[in-house]
């Protein structure tokens, strides 16, 4: 999993050198982060049906029908859930390891190609994550710092749906 230790970690051995001064500093600043990182990624795990709850009822305000092929509004709220739900744990993950390869590998990569097939336009999930983006609150939600953090993996994941 692509974490910015991993990264550096990895670009020193390719090259077969030490990590430079500037590859340190960015650890030092992920290490530094990690504490509102992980804040973020505890509220996010203790209350992700309902975060995931109102970006569904931010679709579903924009896209009242929905979208999708031939299925009844229930199954289509469902598996819209369902794939919000994923999304939210991904960037639960992202938090964790203090960089983007769970959104990388597991949640974009190939991710256009089956809501195409599925007669969904990635204009859906966006409505739903922009409404979480800018629904966050500090000191209400998160601390700012925390929120800071949480926010960049939603935009990572809206700009790459988008």
């Amino acid at each position: 999993m692509k974490s910015v230790i991993t990264t550096v970690v990895a670009a020193a051995d390719q090259a077969a050198r030490f990590p430079s001064s500037s590859d340190l500093e960015s650890v030092q600043g992920s290490l530094q982060r990690a504490a509102a990182r992980m804040e973020a990624a505890e509220k996010l795990a203790s209350n992700y049906d309902a975060v995931a709850q109102e970006a569904i009822n931010a679709i579903y305000s924009k896209y009242p029908k929905g979208q999708g092929r031939d299925m009844d509004a229930g199954t289509q709220k469902d598996k819209c859930k369902r794939d919000i739900v994923h999304y939210l744990r991904l960037i639960n993950y992202c938090l964790v390891v203090g960089g983007t390869g769970p959104l990388d590998e597991w949640g974009i990569n190939g991710a256009r190609e089956v809501y195409k097939a599925l007669g969904l336009g990635g204009d859906t999930y966006v409505t739903g994550l922009s409404y979480l983006r800018s629904r966050g609150c500090s000191p209400r939600d998160l601390s700012p710092q925390a929120l800071v953090e949480y926010n960049t993996y939603l935009d990572y994941l809206i700009n790459s749906m988008a």
